[in-house]
């Protein structure tokens, strides 16, 4: 067996077996000794005497100190706080992206379970605004003058959160009547240049998609099948349609059929899918759109299972960031009414305007559903030929491993 990287591997898992209920109360009772000599102890291990001294309140530096400006301060701090640890994921699933390692499936857990993560903190930061919510317009007003001009949409982490996700540039809305970017100066405005150059995930997942199995013209050919498949379908509606009697129900399912067949014709047309990328209405390229839907008709095979719940999350990040935007929307709006921004902005105005499609990044996942068609009509696999490998299978018989990320 020598040479083997599975013995060897299965070899050394004996050799370092897990320790026995001794070891571990001997290594506890250690480290209780440790702390009890001076050793790291848990306030020094999360630096807490620099967090809980952060809270520097102006109305009290002004000598009139406002109660609830500390609610305000430490809601904000923990909003930064949570947007490092969503940057700290993010970075670690476009690694794994940019290396090259998700074409190794099995690291596609680490990259499901951190994107949900993602997801999982944003649903906790939709529903912190109901903590500041406790602060009414005019708790606010007491001390809303100490803020300016600071404000919320000078927050450097999500502004590079944005644009490492992958908002488009060209749809962002002017603040102030000027580019985000000139609202940053010195080191932050190079953070956020540095952030704008690196491959978005956005860029990252459509490059996977269009390596989706199943797609290539010579072979299962996922595209041209589903296309016939369509329009006969829509061809025998219209026979069906015809031989009714003549009626307004007839009329009016003839035009709906219409359009859908007018819809299905521009999701066949290339050309037509990259105008819409020119104006933003669509996002993923026409070879990641395929693999998109093609993920979506085949989301109970084995092979796609994994893929799709990967879009699911994607979509809630999507969901959760619009409704953190919503949310933003509304609080301002009951603090301070049509009011200007601290920071000189149009304030409500200004943020209901990026409540819309134009700050989704995965919008093209969500319009999937617009071409469902009946399940008859999808491409039927046939197992024994139509066999889409993982792409951490080898194509031979020598061992494959997987060069694993962090």
């Amino acid at each position: 067996m020598s040479g083997c990287p599975y013995f060897e591997r299965r070899q050394l898992f004996f050799k370092n077996k897990p320790p026995t209920t001794e070891e571990n109360d001997n290594a506890s009772q250690a480290g209780v000794n440790k702390a009890s000599k001076g050793g790291l102890i848990y306030g020094d291990y999360l630096q807490l005497d620099k967090i809980t001294s952060a809270q520097l309140l102006q109305s009290e530096l002004k000598g009139n100190k406002i109660h609830d400006e500390h609610l305000f301060i430490v809601t904000h701090q923990a909003y930064e706080l949570w947007f490092k640890q969503i940057l700290f994921e993010l970075d670690s699933v476009r690694h794994i992206f940019i290396s090259g390692h998700v074409r190794d499936e099995r690291n596609m857990l680490k990259v499901n379970t951190r994107i949900h993560r993602i997801a999982m903190i944003f649903r906790l930061l939709v529903d912190q605004f109901s903590v500041l919510e406790t602060m009414t317009a005019l708790d606010f007003f007491d001390f809303r003058n100490y803020l300016a001009p600071a404000s919320g949409f000078q927050s450097l982490q999500f502004r590079i959160l944005e644009n490492k996700v992958g908002v488009l540039d060209f749809l962002r809305v002017p603040y102030n009547k000027r580019h985000y970017k000139d609202n940053f100066e010195g080191e932050d405005s190079k953070t956020l240049l540095a952030a704008e150059q690196e491959p978005t995930l956005l860029k990252l997942v459509e490059e996977w998609l269009e390596r989706t199995p199943g797609l290539e013209a010579d072979g299962f050919n996922f595209w041209e099948r589903l296309r016939i498949n369509i329009f006969d379908g829509l061809n025998q509606e219209v026979e069906k349609i015809e031989k009714m009697e003549d009626s307004e129900e007839k009329e009016e399912l003839m035009d709906e059929l219409a359009k859908k067949k007018e819809q299905f014709t521009t999701l066949f047309d290339e050309k037509h899918h990259q105008h819409l990328v020119s104006k933003g209405d669509r996002r993923l390229s026409y070879k990641a759109l395929q693999g998109a839907l093609m993920i979506y008709f085949y989301r109970e095979e084995p092979r796609f299972q994994v893929p799709f719940q990967l879009l699911t999350s994607l979509m809630d990040i999507d969901t959760l960031m619009t409704k953190w935007r919503y949310n933003h929307v509304c609080m301002v709006h009951r603090m301070i009414g049509n009011k200007a921004g601290t920071g000189g902005s149009s304030g409500y105005q200004y943020l209901r305007s990026t409540v819309s499609d134009r700050y989704k990044v995965f919008v093209d996942l969500f319009n999937l559903a617009t071409f469902l068609v009946p399940r008859h009509w999808v491409p039927k696999l046939n197992p024994s030929v139509d066999r889409f490998i993982f792409t951490a299978e080898c194509y031979d018989s020598s061992y494959c491993s997987s060069d694993d990320s962090d």
